[in-house]
């Protein structure tokens, strides 16, 4: 039982750093012109968090089962 609630508490540590990642001020910082590998730096910028965010939820959950 333990178990399970701490892996509650990181996923919810998990949202919550997506919900603070995805914050109108801070994906203003990335909202320009530029382009990186021919992508513009927004997209690089919300696709990237949305992979990192799938990925820790994803070691999380993997994590509990061993």
């Amino acid at each position: 039982m333990r178990q399970s609630s701490l892996t509650g508490q990181r996923l919810t540590a998990v949202f919550l750093a997506g919900v603070m990642f995805y914050f109108s001020p801070l994906i203003s910082l990335f909202d320009q012109t530029s382009e990186r590998f021919g992508i513009p730096t927004l997209y690089l910028y919300l696709f990237g968090v949305w992979v990192v965010l799938i990925a820790l939820m994803a070691w999380i959950i993997e994590g509990h089962r061993q």
